[in-house]
């Protein structure tokens, strides 16, 4: 572990060739190994980060070991890029963080996760939005994790009203969990920790840095399964994390407001340019990402039903259960292959065996047959 965070202070976040070599390698420990040969790794390795390999590693070690003591000590989790904990959809990014410092109580791989942003100067009406979609929004899809930046405005707004909906939330943080920005935040943070949790890719002791909020919207963007806008002016960070969401393939949504109301201008532009859905509502949403049917899912669990009241399989379901059972844990695309079928087809049979207790769904579209 040490040599991972050792890694990232000498590299000083050069995100791109670091994540390379890491992925190359495997570990920090297998980096500092190969520090003084890197080119034999990676042969058009920055003559930049060379040198920062090649130099004592002694200080960046020993504070390695000073914030695996202070994680220690306050409970978080280091989660190194790999590990199960760590956010897959956040993995499969090309510039994902080597290591994120957690402390909170949500799963970071749960199945529905959705990052609400928008302008630190929200108004009443992007404060009506988020209330009335966090509310529509719980009784459809009972189980989403909300994700924001704990910033003023919406991002704030979406963290409360998701505490206030029986939602968890997990609010990406500039800077270490040594300390909060704004501090008049820190209400609302406490309550998240065991309703959800902070995520930030910064040690202790980091100087609050403007690029550093701009560094962070990238895990915002990459921890989700979509982003929605809810308020932006013209120029904003929303509209930075609204493009690494695009970039990364991941959904994105945006809430339309009056044509020339300052705030909305941002929404509107998007909306217009084709970079985001236009939504008005949760149920919207919902359809949107093919979630509609969460609340009969779910009540369907409460209810306990069990694979042994469902014995009888279609030979198409049957088909599914066969590959899963010989292979394992599949993800939707290697199941099509497998069994022929087209991505919907498939996709409605496995929910339908869902709802008979026969399979789970993981965490990055893979499919567990329960036994």
């Amino acid at each position: 572990m040490k040599y991972d965070l050792a890694f990232t202070r000498l590299t000083g976040f050069n995100i791109d060739t670091a994540l390379r070599l890491y992925r190359e390698l495997g570990s920090g420990r297998a980096v500092y190994e190969h520090r003084n040969d890197i080119r034999d790794v990676i042969p058009d390795c920055s003559d930049r980060l060379v040198t920062a390999l090649q130099q004592d590693w002694s200080l960046p070690l020993a504070r390695a070991e000073q914030e695996m003591a202070f994680a220690e000590k306050h409970g978080i989790r280091v989660l190194r890029l790999g590990d199960d904990g760590y956010p897959q959809r956040l993995a499969e990014c090309p510039d994902a963080p080597l290591v994120l410092f957690y402390l909170g109580s949500a799963d970071l791989n749960q199945r529905r996760i959705v990052s609400i942003i928008g302008t630190r100067h929200c108004t009443v009406y992007g404060q009506d939005l988020i209330r009335h979609f966090m509310a529509d929004l719980r009784s459809i899809c009972p189980e989403v994790l909300i994700v924001s930046g704990l910033a003023y405005g919406v991002d704030i707004c979406s963290h409360r009203q998701a505490l206030a909906n029986g939602y968890e939330t997990v609010g990406v943080l500039a800077h270490g969990l040594d300390m909060l920005y704004p501090p008049r935040h820190r209400d609302t943070a406490t309550k998240m920790v065991s309703h959800g949790g902070l995520l930030t890719e910064y040690m202790s002791e980091t100087v609050i840095d403007k690029r550093n909020f701009v560094q962070r919207n990238r895990i915002v963007a990459g921890i989700s399964d979509a982003t929605i806008l809810v308020e932006s002016a013209a120029k904003g960070g929303g509209l930075i994390t609204t493009r690494i969401a695009q970039d990364y393939g991941h959904g994105v949504f945006a809430f339309p407001g009056a044509v020339g109301a300052t705030y909305s201008e941002g929404c509107n532009n998007l909306i217009r340019d084709n970079g985001a859905q236009l939504i008005t509502s949760a149920a919207d949403f919902a359809e949107f990402m093919g979630w509609q049917d969460d609340h009969r899912l779910a009540q369907a669990r409460q209810e306990g039903i069990e694979r042994s009241c469902f014995p009888n399989l279609t030979p198409e379901e049957q088909l599914v259960v066969s590959e899963l059972d010989k292979a394992g844990d599949l993800a939707l695309n290697i199941l099509t292959v497998k069994t022929g079928m087209g991505a919907s087809q498939l996709t409605a049979l496995l929910f339908q065996l869902e709802m008979k207790g026969v399979v789970r769904p993981l965490a990055g579209g893979v499919y567990h047959l329960l036994k």
